[in-house]
C-alpha cells in the first residue's frame, strides 16, 4: 500500500513527539489487512516498545459485537427488536422517567409512556443516559448512592431513564442490557457467549472480559492527559470479576481482533470461514434506526474522563443497531452510509462498506475524544483512502 510510509509517518511522529503514548493501527479490506503499524510505548513509565499484538481495554468498541450477539438471537426468535423487553429482562417492565429533583434534591421520577424494547436499547434511543455526558445522572447517582457502570455491580443497573423510550437519542448504559438480554435468552453468561458464538467462530482468540496471562504480558497502561497537555501513565483496570459482564464496554482485545469483526461485517456477516450473522441481518444493522432523530453534541460533564464529543458537526448523524451511520462523505473520505463507534480510552474504528474498507485504531488515554489521538485517526484514515484512491487510478 503506498500510502503506508505517509501512514507510518503522521502515527510515528505523534509518538515521538509524546503527543500520544503509543498506537496500534489496522486497515483491512473484506479479503486482507492492508495496513498495520504500533508506534511508541505501550507505558510511558516503562521501556516496552507497542507491538501489534498490544491488548487495550476497547471499551463501547464492546457495543457492536453485544449487539451482533443480540441479532443472532434475533434470527433464531430468542429476541425480538419491537416486543417489550421487559419480557425478557423483568426489571426494564415498569421503566421510570426522571423528571427532575424537588426542592431537598430527591429525585422525581414518573412512568414511561411506553415500554422499552431491544430496538431503543440497540439504537441508544430507550432513554438511558451515561452521567458522564448527563449532569441529571451524576446528581442522581450521587443522591442515591448508586455504583457508576464501571464497577460492573448489578446495582449500577437501577438507574430512571432520562426521556420516554423512542423520543430521543441519548448515549447511555443501553447496550449493558442488550448484555443482559443475549444472557436471558441464551441462558450463558455474556463472556461465554460472546467466546462460542463470535469470538471463536472469527478466530478473535486475544478479545474477552478477563485479563489472560498471555494477554497480561501484552496490556497496555492506561494514561492520563494533564491540563498542560502531558502524558502519564495511570493505573486502571476494570473488575476482573465482575457481578455482570459490561456489554456496552467491558471487553479488553487486540487491533486484529477487531478487525476480524469489522471483516465479518464487510462480508455480509462471514468471518473465518464461518457466517455468523445472515447477510440480511448484517444490512438491518447497518441501516437508520432512529428515524427523524439524530445524534446530537455530546457535552461533558465529567472532564477528567471525557471531553465534548460532537464529530462531523455539520453533518447529520443516524444510528444503525449499535452503529454511527454518517449521512455525507467525510472529510477524510469515509463514504455516506459507513458504520462507526469509538471506546472511552481513545479507540476508534469505522466500516465503509461501499468501497470495502475499515479500520481500527487503538490509543490508551484518557479524557475520551482527545484533540490530539482525534488527529492521529484523521491522519490515519485519509491516508487510508489515499492509498484506496491511488490503487483505483493504478487499476483504472
Amino acid at each position: 500500500m503506498q500510502s503506508k510510509a505517509q501512514i507510518d509517518q503522521v502515527l510515528r511522529q505523534k509518538c515521538e513527539a509524546k503527543e500520544i503514548p503509543g498506537v496500534v493501527a489496522m486497515a483491512a479490506t473484506g479479503k486482507e489487512v492492508i495496513y498495520q503499524g504500533a508506534f511508541g510505548q505501550r507505558d510511558l513509565s516503562k521501556d516496552d516498545a507497542m507491538t501489534a499484538d498490544s491488548v487495550f481495554w476497547i471499551a463501547s468498541m464492546t457495543k457492536a459485537i453485544t449487539a451482533a450477539a443480540g441479532m443472532q438471537l434475533v434470527e433464531q426468535g430468542k429476541l425480538s427488536l419491537d416486543e417489550p423487553i421487559g419480557k425478557v429482562l423483568p426489571d426494564l417492565a415498569a421503566p421510570q422517567v426522571l423528571e427532575g429533583f424537588d426542592a431537598s434534591g430527591e429525585p422525581r421520577l414518573r412512568p414511561a409512556s411506553k415500554p422499552i424494547t431491544l430496538r431503543h436499547l440497540m439504537t441508544h434511543t430507550a432513554g438511558f443516559a451515561y452521567n458522564m455526558w448527563n449532569g441529571d445522572m451524576v446528581q442522581y447517582l450521587e443522591k442515591t448512592g448508586l455504583p457508576p457502570i464501571t464497577s460492573c455491580q448489578n446495582a449500577a443497573l437501577k438507574t430512571p431513564i432520562m426521556t420516554d423510550p423512542g423520543t430521543r437519542w441519548e448515549y447511555g448504559t443501553n447496550i449493558d442490557f442488550v448484555g443482559k438480554a443475549v444472557e436471558a435468552a441464551s441462558g450463558k453468561r455474556l463472556d461465554a457467549y460472546l467466546r462460542d458464538h463470535l469470538f471463536t467462530p472469527l478466530g478473535m482468540s486475544d478479545t474477552g472480559f478477563k485479563i489472560g496471562d498471555a494477554q497480561r504480558q501484552r496490556l497496555v497502561a492506561m494514561h492520563a492527559r494533564g491540563e498542560d497537555g502531558s502524558l502519564a501513565a495511570i493505573p486502571f483496570e476494570l473488575e476482573q470479576e465482575p457481578e455482570f459482564h459490561m456489554g456496552g464496554g467491558g471487553l479488553y482485545g487486540t487491533a486484529a481482533d477487531y478487525i476480524r469483526f469489522t471483516q465479518m461485517i464487510l462480508n455480509k456477516g462471514k468471518g473465518n470461514g464461518n457466517q455468523v450473522l445472515k447477510p440480511e441481518t448484517v444490512a438491518l444493522m447497518g441501516q437508520n434506526h432512529i428515524g427523524e432523530l439524530s445524534m446530537g453534541k455530546m457535552i461533558s460533564v465529567t472532564p477528567p474522563y471525557t471531553n465534548d464529543v460532537d464529530l462531523y458537526p455539520d453533518m447529520v448523524k443516524k444510528w444503525g443497531l449499535s452503529f454511527l451511520i454518517n449521512t455525507a462523505k467525510t472529510p477524510e473520505g469515509r463514504s455516506p452510509g459507513s458504520l462507526a463507534w469509538a471506546g472511552l480510552a481513545n479507540t476508534y474504528y469505522w466500516i465503509d462498506p461501499a468501497r470495502d474498507i475499515a479500520g481500527v485504531i487503538l490509543m490508551q488515554l484518557l479524557p475520551f475524544a482527545d484533540g490530539k489521538c482525534l488527529e492521529a485517526f484523521a491522519g490515519f484514515e485519509r491516508g487510508v483512502y489515499a492509498g484506496l484512491d491511488a490503487a483505483g487510478q493504478k487499476a483504472a
